[in-house]
């Protein structure tokens, strides 16, 4: 498995891994059309994010977007068949190194709910929660410092 930056023209593929992978827990088609707002890149992220791209064999497994301006983990998905293989947390890694080399101590991540053990795993703390504008759930605020990006396991 490779990390990469994403390409322009890329977005709509990372876009669809995105809600492929909030499916995988079992959410109805109602519930992923009215997330699809908050999973979407759009043109214009690249260059506002740091949008990474993990791939096997030259297909996408999984993507990660962090905002630096609001040093929060915007985005972290793997696509269904490789959930449990270490992408996921060869992307939070990457993710908290790429926040550490952009002057970041620490990021917000606002998780999902079936996702928090797996941040929480990784050494991320639960600093309260915050109400989901796309879907109304409450969701786990959590934060992570970046410095972890060499240690965590998740």
């Amino acid at each position: 498995m490779t990390i990469r930056p994403a390409r322009a023209g890329e977005e709509a593929e990372l876009s669809e891994l995105a809600i492929r992978s909030k499916g995988h827990w079992g959410h109805d088609a109602a519930f992923l059309e009215r997330s699809r707002s908050a999973l979407t890149l759009h043109p214009g992220d690249l260059e506002r994010l740091i949008v990474r791209v993990a791939e096997r064999d030259g297909v996408p497994v999984g993507m990660s977007a962090v905002d630096p301006a609001a040093a929060e983990l915007e985005l972290l998905f793997v696509d269904p068949p490789a959930i449990g293989t270490g992408v996921g947390g060869a992307l939070l890694r990457d993710a908290l190194a790429q926040a550490h080399a952009a002057g970041l101590a620490t990021l917000t991540i606002e998780s999902d709910p079936d996702a928090e053990p797996f941040y929480l795993a990784a050494g991320a703390e639960r600093i309260g929660t915050r109400v989901s504008t796309a879907t109304g759930r409450e969701l786990p605020l959590l934060g992570i410092a970046t410095r972890r990006a060499g240690s965590c396991s998740a």
